[in-house]
């Protein structure tokens, strides 16, 4: 049984909390970007079949034959994670948790669904982009257009994996190719004034009690983990609480205000104190395996734990 007091304690007397999120959320919501698995047969089985795709990350990534073909797979994608999203447990435990506390949400996530649970959007940095907008593909000029009603119209069009010409989304400047903003690569617009909130946010909580919680975001990710663990360095008032399956990865200069939790986030996340089952509560391994390449501790299911 999780004894949550000390981390109950910490969000109790924080001034804010920074969310930061990937691919580990997705998956406790039912998406999973890697997976060849049963959900993906039943979404995509017939684009399986016919181009021989594995998992949805290909399809993202694909050179497809046609736009016709291209936007029919996306316009699925879409309306399937999106347009007929209805917010998960673990969603609403969240918004429980962060309660009337201002925060901020930075995450690798694309399908938008801090934003479909009721998160502020003006506090949502996505920082590979998201499936709610487009941009030219080129591109010709830095605007974001909105992707969702154009992917509904498509998706109840799309007839054999293919939607029709007339319906494919083109550039309004120079009538070329749209993608979608997560699926343009090199290309792909930044999200500057989402950076620019993000910046004031910790110019605005610099030195006060800022809650770092970190979902599904395993020990090789540079975009979120790393960051995030040195601005909770750099902050002496800041409290890392960091939840993954499987592994938690915490660097030894922040171990003394860090919590690390291993279990699935639908399990961790209920905002009850002490209403998590079966999960151990975790604050500092010294007997773990550590990295040559850096001064940082690495937890993995199955490897020795420290119950506090």
């Amino acid at each position: 049984m999780v004894d949550w007091n000390p981390i109950a304690k910490k969000f109790r007397e924080a001034d804010a909390i920074l969310i930061g999120a990937s691919n580990g959320l997705s998956i406790t919501e039912g998406l999973h970007l890697f997976a060849d698995n049963a959900a993906f047969d039943e979404l995509f089985g017939d684009f399986k079949q016919k181009y021989g795709l594995r998992c949805i990350l290909q399809g993202m990534m694909a050179g497809w034959p046609s736009e016709e073909e291209r936007w029919a797979f996306w316009a699925r994608l879409i309306h399937h994670y999106c347009g007929q999203y209805r917010p998960t447990p673990v969603m609403n435990d969240l918004k429980a948790i962060v309660g009337e506390k201002d925060y901020f949400v930075v995450t690798s996530n694309g399908e938008g669904h801090f934003e479909l649970c009721g998160f502020d959007p003006t506090k949502i940095y996505e920082i590979e982009g998201n499936w709610f907008t487009m941009q030219c593909a080129r591109p010709c000029h830095d605007t974001l257009y909105s992707s969702l009603e154009v992917a509904e119209k498509l998706s109840a069009a799309e007839q054999g994996c293919h939607v029709p010409t007339e319906l494919v989304p083109r550039c309004p400047k120079c009538g070329g190719s749209m993608d979608i903003h997560m699926g343009a690569g090199q290309r792909m617009i930044p999200d500057t004034a989402a950076q620019a909130r993000f910046q004031n946010f910790l110019k605005t909580y610099h030195g006060k009690k800022l809650v770092v919680l970190e979902l599904g975001i395993g020990w090789r990710n540079q975009l979120i983990k790393a960051p995030m663990m040195r601005l909770v360095a750099s902050e002496p008032n800041a409290t890392y609480v960091t939840l993954n399956l499987g592994e938690i990865y915490i660097t030894d200069n922040i171990k003394e205000k860090s919590f690390g939790l291993d279990g699935r986030l639908d399990e961790l996340l209920p905002a009850r104190p002490g209403g998590v089952r079966g999960i151990t509560y975790l604050r500092y391994f010294p007997d773990i395996d550590k990295t040559s390449s850096c001064s940082s501790i690495i937890l993995r299911r199955g490897g020795l734990l420290s119950i506090v």
